[in-house]
C-alpha cells in the first residue's frame, strides 16, 4: 500500500477525501485536541498523520500476541506467583517495587 504523499499538490488523489465516522473515547478526544492546539494543527490534521504513522510503521507485534499472554493457564499464574515470591525473599537492599 502506497502511502499518501506529504505534499497535497503532488497528487490529484490526495485531493479526494472521503468522510467517515469514528467513536472516539472522551478523554481520548480530549488529548488529542490538546496536542493539535499544541502543534497548531486541526484535530483532523493530527489524526491523519498519526493513521499515516502507523500504516508507514507498522507494528511490531504478531496478529494475537496480546491476546495470547492475557490467556493465562492457573498453573502459570501459581508458577508466576512463586518466582515473584522467590525474587522478594532475596532482595536486600530495597523493597521491591509495587506492581
Amino acid at each position: 500500500m502506497q502511502p499518501l504523499p506529504r505534499d497535497a499538490s503532488a497528487s490529484i488523489f490526495a485531493n479526494i477525501l472521503m468522510s467517515t465516522s469514528v467513536h472516539v473515547p472522551v478523554e481520548l478526544l480530549k488529548a488529542v485536541d490538546r496536542r493539535a492546539r499544541a502543534l497548531r494543527i486541526s484535530r483532523n490534521r493530527l489524526i491523519l498523520r498519526a493513521l499515516e504513522r502507523e500504516l508507514e510503521q507498522g507494528s511490531e507485534w504478531s496478529v494475537g500476541f496480546f491476546e495470547k499472554l492475557r490467556a493465562v493457564d492457573r498453573q502459570t499464574v501459581e508458577d508466576t506467583e512463586l518466582m515473584l515470591s522467590a525474587i522478594r525473599r532475596q532482595r536486600r537492599s530495597k523493597e521491591p517495587p509495587k506492581l
